[in-house]
């Protein structure tokens, strides 16, 4: 109980919806409730600020089933339940939250709903008989559910749209790997790339909530999900191949600092520049960039993170290990006469490729 409490808004928001996913028990409750045209309040939360907040009914401590809750759910009065909704505590209770919080809601049920989650830090879905509809309050959050249908209509949108911004990504990353292996980067094309990588990000952010309340059903979405994105994660590294040494910001700290810039800053590339330590006006650098190499070695393979950490410490650019004699590669901790071969092998072949893509 006391890590629930230490739980933001944001965490509380995110384990109500799934507790009330489908698949989950108490959305089977809810299911019921719907059907049969009547209506609930549910309380789940920390006991004594929920009870202090009501008064009367029957207490009952009892293990949490959807046909018990569905039953109580006939009487008039609230349910309060812990915090993970196991336990019932409470049935036909009376809410009695202050009046004096303001509420934008007009209907009685969905206004004692609103400022009981305010004022007992609980969680409180609130089923409408007469919208047949399900209202999810979490502190000074509001949500109402869409029906499964709806949610996997807009899933199936979101995914369409990312899969167009991977697209555009890919080419922006393809274009970059053929200036790598002829080191003619500018700051441009590395914004540009890094540009690209973060609005993809951000759409696949957008699709959590969708996953979290379809719940059950949302398994084959989230597949979905994983594969577009499993390529797209190896792009971080462009920050760790172009990012300027004695820059103000550590480059541990870029990818957070990336992901906090609003949507108007990232449009602007000259954020993304002054993030990686160079100028925000990207005319004014005119000398090339020398990527270190470590987004190209990643697509290398046989070759493991330690390994890439190592090449790059010890020839500091892609360029300088593409030029390595083998004699020097074998020299590196943990690169062998075989791996040498294969790395040398293995640049080539990349490179060879991403020029006949382009043609």
């Amino acid at each position: 109980m006391a890590g629930t409490k230490r739980k933001t808004e944001q965490e509380q928001y995110r384990s109500a919806l799934q507790m009330i996913s489908p698949g989950a028990p108490i959305r089977e409750a809810i299911s019921f409730i719907l059907q049969s045209g009547t209506g609930a309040l549910l309380c789940f939360g920390q006991p004594k600020r929920m009870t202090d907040l009501s008064e009367g009914g029957v207490r009952l401590d009892a293990p949490c089933t959807p046909q018990l809750l569905y039953e109580l759910s006939k009487m008039d009065g609230a349910i309060l339940l812990n915090f993970d909704g196991r336990r019932i505590l409470h049935a036909n209770r009376f809410l009695k939250p202050r009046s004096t919080s303001p509420s934008a809601e007009t209907g009685t049920r969905h206004r004692v709903a609103e400022r009981m989650a305010k004022q007992a830090k609980c969680i409180v879905v609130a089923v409408s008989e007469r919208r047949s509809s399900v209202t999810l309050f979490v502190g000074e959050r509001k949500h109402v559910m869409d029906t499964l249908p709806t949610l996997l209509n807009r899933a199936s949108q979101v995914l369409q749209t990312l899969e167009r911004f991977i697209i555009a990504l890919n080419e922006a990353l393809e274009d970059l790997s053929v200036r790598e292996f002829q080191d003619m980067v500018t700051i441009f094309d590395v914004c540009r790339a890094i540009h690209r990588y973060e609005r993809v990000v951000r759409i696949a952010r957008e699709m959590e909530p969708f996953i979290i309340e379809l719940g059950a059903e949302g398994r084959l979405v989230n597949m979905q999900l994983q594969e577009l994105m499993m390529p797209v994660k190896d792009a971080e590294l462009l920050i760790w191949d172009f990012y300027r040494e004695k820059g103000r910001h550590p480059v541990k700290t870029i990818p957070q600092r990336l992901s906090e810039l609003s949507q108007e800053e990232i449009l602007k590339l000259g954020s993304i520049s002054q993030l990686l330590g160079y100028s925000s006006n990207l005319r004014s650098i005119d000398t090339y960039l020398s990527s270190r190499g470590y987004r190209i070695l990643t697509q290398t393979h046989r070759l493991t993170p330690q390994i890439i950490d190592n090449l790059v410490a010890r020839f500091g650019t892609l360029q300088q290990v593409m030029r390595a004699p083998k004699e020097d590669l074998v020299e590196v901790d943990g690169v062998g006469e075989v791996l040498a071969e294969r790395i040398r092998v293995g640049l080539n072949l990349l490179q060879n490729q991403l020029a006949l893509e382009r043609r």
